[in-house]
């Protein structure tokens, strides 16, 4: 059982990678930590522990992080997600408590006491990662991987060069890309591949249980937004691909290759400068997901909502 923390900014699809890790037999997940980027600070938390309350895992503990970026001021994507970050159904009040603990201490607490080497999966900004990077080193060597949902080698979302995770605190992202740990990059190149459609909504809200009757019009909300927004033919669930990957490492295949941020291009802030022909000569630093197998994506979502409405 591969043993993860998930540092995270709910946000639709990080709520879809809760749920997906929570049901798993495969992962045990040792807590969340949250940051801002979707929504503010104060909204992602809630919306943790919102999530866990729905889904009955309050045993799972929440560490609230940073509330802005490491140098810069936050950018939001409330058109996506709505005033809430979770908009487009009502989930539960919490009916947990995070931990008093900040997530920076949080993640390296958690890192450095564990026997065995843990893997790390943020799905928003890197701020609280970097800060705990910078903080105490010694967790680089504690960590077995890092799979992130962030960048991309060929596409965009939040300007022309720039996904959104990334361009939020690319100083941030500068310090992870460089810390030397295993990363896997779960970007948009797959991540916008990995349609949630609208007829898979309907399908999964005839389900009608506990879970699938909230989690139904959250997601077309999220379809509706993207639709809107980039055209898609449903809602793209990005940060659940990552613990996919996690649970079925085939549902993505990866080259490995050198991944560098950039932080100071007047129209490239936040680019993941992949270097896919190997023309730098820098070593390679990072697998960078390049293929999804959607169907296989969409069974692991359904199957967890399932067990997610019987348990």
């Amino acid at each position: 059982m591969k043993r993860i923390l998930i540092d995270c900014d709910p946000g639709h699809d990080d709520m879809m990678a809760i749920m997906l890790a929570s049901s798993s037999n495969e992962l045990e997940l040792l807590g969340i930590t949250t940051v801002a980027g979707n929504q503010t600070g104060e909204k992602t938390y809630q919306n943790a522990l919102k999530t866990l309350t729905l889904i009955g895992r309050t045993d799972i503990p929440v560490a609230r992080g940073a509330d802005k970026p490491l140098f810069r001021e936050l950018t939001g994507a409330p058109e996506i997600h709505g005033v809430s970050g979770l908009d487009g159904a009502d989930l539960p009040e919490p009916g947990v408590q995070g931990v008093e603990q900040h997530a920076v201490d949080f993640l390296i607490q958690t890192i450095m006491e564990s026997g065995t080497p843990l893997t790390l999966v943020p799905t928003g900004p890197l701020t609280n990662v970097a800060l705990a990077m910078l903080k105490d080193p010694r967790i680089t060597t504690k960590l077995e991987r890092i799979v992130l949902m962030g960048g991309a080698v060929f596409d965009s979302n939040i300007t022309p060069a720039a996904e959104f995770n990334i361009y939020v605190d690319p100083e941030a992202a500068k310090v992870v890309f460089g810390s030397g740990v295993p990363i896997t990059m779960v970007g948009l190149d797959v991540t916008n591949k990995a349609l949630f459609g609208f007829d898979d909504i309907e399908e999964l809200s005839r389900l009608n249980g506990k879970v699938s009757r909230v989690v139904a019009p959250l997601l077309k909300f999220f379809a509706q937004a993207n639709k809107d927004i980039f055209g898609f033919d449903g809602a793209p669930l990005h940060d659940a691909l990552a613990i996919a990957h996690l649970i079925k490492p085939e549902v993505i295949k990866t080259r490995n290759m050198n991944v560098e941020i950039e932080t100071e291009g007047a129209l490239t802030r936040g680019r993941t400068v992949a270097d896919v022909y190997g023309i730098s000569n820098r070593t390679a630093n990072t697998d960078v997901a390049l293929e999804v197998n959607n169907s296989l994506f969409k069974e692991l979502l359904f199957q967890a909502i399932e067990v997610l409405d019987t348990r």
